[in-house]
């Protein structure tokens, strides 16, 4: 067992399923937690990650395929879309190529927003570039709504993690994410307003 991540509600771990090379998110127990209440709690956001998933793949969006999902041990064994993350990819491509990259992720979060999907963790970490797409993966915080509040909120998350991560190529990131944005999502104008009045909002608390 290969472990690749080792998060605060997860494991994730390289293994096997029908002869082939997969990827499993197991949730792992909270001592913590009353026994009966942490494995509710395991069941339930499984659940919930695995109909994401499925609705995001539904939505043309690339996301690792499910192959199984043990509920009894809180665990989803997917495909294995390797680790080229988009975070290394971005800092060093040419203009052109973060261009077409950062279009193709502003579509995928349009064609989320309209299916009602947020996926909670938006940063280029969670995205793989995998046999040319970009794969989006860890659901594991995200939840259904059309509120425009929460996609503008998703929205502003994910430009502020761009500022920390890729600040050097913001300006072109951020403004060709938003152009493939606008393309897939009927209600783009209102999220990006949404997005300026809770930068607003955050500048005022720090005054």
């Amino acid at each position: 067992m290969q472990i690749i991540k080792r998060g605060a509600e997860a494991i994730l771990y390289l293994g096997k399923f029908e002869g082939n090379e997969v990827l499993v998110k197991e949730r792992i127990k909270k001592g913590y937690r009353i026994e009966q209440l942490d494995e509710k709690i395991r069941k339930f956001r499984t659940k919930k990650e695995v109909r994401l998933l499925t609705e995001a793949r539904k939505s043309n969006i690339p996301t690792p395929k499910i192959l199984h999902v043990d509920e009894e041990n809180c665990k989803i064994i997917m495909e294995y879309v390797g680790n080229n993350r988009i975070k290394e990819l971005l800092n060093r491509s040419d203009k052109k190529t973060i261009i077409k990259l950062c279009k193709e992720i502003g579509e995928s979060i349009g064609k989320m927003h309209s299916a009602g999907i947020i996926h909670g963790d938006l940063t280029t970490s969670n995205m793989i570039f995998f046999n040319k797409k970009i794969y989006f993966i860890d659901f594991g915080l995200g939840n259904f709504s059309k509120r425009i509040e929460d996609q503008g909120t998703e929205l502003n998350l994910l430009q502020e993690a761009l500022k920390s991560t890729h600040y050097k190529i913001l300006d072109i990131c951020w403004k060709n994410i938003i152009k493939g944005y606008k393309k897939e999502y009927i209600e783009a104008e209102k999220v990006i307003k949404k997005v300026d009045e809770i930068e607003k909002r955050a500048r005022y608390a720090k005054r």
